[in-house]
């Protein structure tokens, strides 16, 4: 339930707030449209805190933007290490830029008198909530790392489907708390967005980039001197942004195929016949494939057993796939002695399903993020992106006959006793009554 209201429910308050309370701020009280600037009341502070904020947010939200915007793209140029690396790198830096301006910013207004009597509430609660927005996404990059690579592709189509008001918040259930907790956070800043001095952000003076110089008559030569220069330098910055500008325009125009690509993402399109029947043909597939999960679904609801596979069929070296109690996928193998190994196949990291082929040293692959598992203990090897051990499944063996021979839990404790002679006929299935335990 907390799921659909975060990711379903305060998506569309968090963009009607913006969108109507943008629109009615700026008729009402247009003077208000700005970021009220303290500066003349206190810039010691500001002098360290505003340039830090202002370059590590620019910086971070450009490649938000660019990687949702182009995911294909992206997620292309996120394979070669070079770029990754890079990318990381300078994100995690320009969020730390951004952590740091933002604790002055929220501790200025606590120690200077001027700028107390000036603030309100919302402020301080928005500056908390960006503070809290910064550590979670700092906390996403460090304890999973290379989200350049997988967020595009795990987090855009939630997005996706929000736009096109589909909402699934099922692309964020298997999501860690920090990526929650950012993804929501930014849903709240959105919404807090049009009453706060944030609110500026919309407001951006490109006007000013190509008006005529203002006259200033001094009454001091020196002070007329040195306006002078500061004159020729504010025209030739014009000149520089002037420059880039026209060349961030022709490399726009360069790119109209890739634009075109992006707006047909979003845009329902003209489908010839053979699409429509191979789109239709796919749509059937997911409503097989949703018909089968809720089949498994039942019987697992009415079954204290369900049967894996006849134990001579397992490998030592290969596992078998199957689906547990949990709805999650699992693999099974023998060990040296000829008993099951039951693990879940859900990675600990980010809920990847992980290979079913043993390496020489006893350990499967997650592939999404190079995480390897011994499967005796679960437990991940040390420098593995996930932490926690894929939590292992109980079993029972069975006869033909359906007598229970031998039985164990997650924990490894076991009941009962099988001989050498009766393995290889024995069938092997998991236990309701021992679900609990792997969950």
């Amino acid at each position: 339930m907390s799921d659909q209201f975060l990711f379903i429910a305060l998506p569309y308050v968090a963009l009607i707030s913006l969108v109507i309370g943008s629109i009615l701020r700026f008729r009402i009280n247009a003077f208000s449209y700005s970021s009220l600037s303290t500066q003349f009341l206190e810039d010691r502070w500001l002098a360290w805190a505003s340039m830090p904020w202002h370059i590590g947010i620019i910086v971070i939200l450009t490649g938000h933007l660019l990687a949702f915007s182009f995911p294909g793209v992206w997620t292309t140029l996120a394979a070669e290490p070079v770029f990754l690396i890079t990318v990381e790198v300078v994100g995690a830096l320009c969020a730390f830029l951004c952590l740091f301006g933002v604790l002055i910013l929220l501790v200025r207004r606590f120690v200077d008198a001027k700028l107390q009597a000036v603030t309100n509430h919302l402020e301080i609660v928005v500056l908390l909530i960006l503070l809290i927005q910064i550590s979670s996404g700092l906390a996403v990059a460090l304890l999973h790392r290379w989200g350049s690579s997988w967020a595009p592709g795990a987090l855009g189509p939630y997005l996706h489907s929000i736009l096109m008001l589909r909402p699934d918040a099922a692309y964020l259930s298997d999501m860690p708390p920090f990526v929650k907790m950012h993804i929501a956070t930014a849903w709240v800043l959105l919404m807090l967005l049009p009453f706060t001095r944030l609110v500026h952000a919309m407001s951006l003076p490109f006007h000013y980039f190509f008006r005529a110089p203002q006259k200033v008559v001094w009454n001091s030569s020196r002070s007329e001197a040195r306006f002078e220069q500061r004159l020729e330098k504010d025209t030739e910055r014009r000149l520089f942004i002037k420059a880039s500008v026209g060349l961030g325009a022709s490399a726009v125009l360069l790119s109209l195929g890739t634009l075109d690509k992006f707006f047909k993402y979003f845009l329902k399109q003209d489908l010839s016949n053979e699409q429509e029947a191979h789109l239709l043909s796919e749509k059937l597939h997911r409503l097989k494939q949703s018909a089968q999960e809720r089949e498994y679904e039942l019987e697992r609801m009415s079954k204290d057993d369900i049967f894996v596979a006849k134990l001579s069929d397992l490998s030592k070296t290969k596992g078998k796939y199957f689906i547990d109690y949990q709805m999650r996928p699992a693999l099974a193998f023998r060990d040296e002695n000829g008993l099951p190994i039951l693990l879940s196949a859900k990675c600990t990291h980010l809920g990847c399903t992980v290979g079913q082929d043993l390496d020489e040293q006893g350990r499967v692959l997650c592939p999404c993020h190079i995480s390897y598992f011994d499967i005796k203990t679960g437990s991940p090897s040390a420098g593995s992106p996930a932490k926690d051990p894929l939590p292992h499944i109980g079993w029972a063996l069975q006869n033909e006959q359906g007598k229970t021979l031998l039985a164990q839990d997650a924990e490894g404790r076991r009941e009962g006793s099988i001989e050498p002679g009766q393995l290889e006929s024995s069938l092997l299935f998991i236990v309701k009554r021992f679900s609990g335990e792997a969950a």
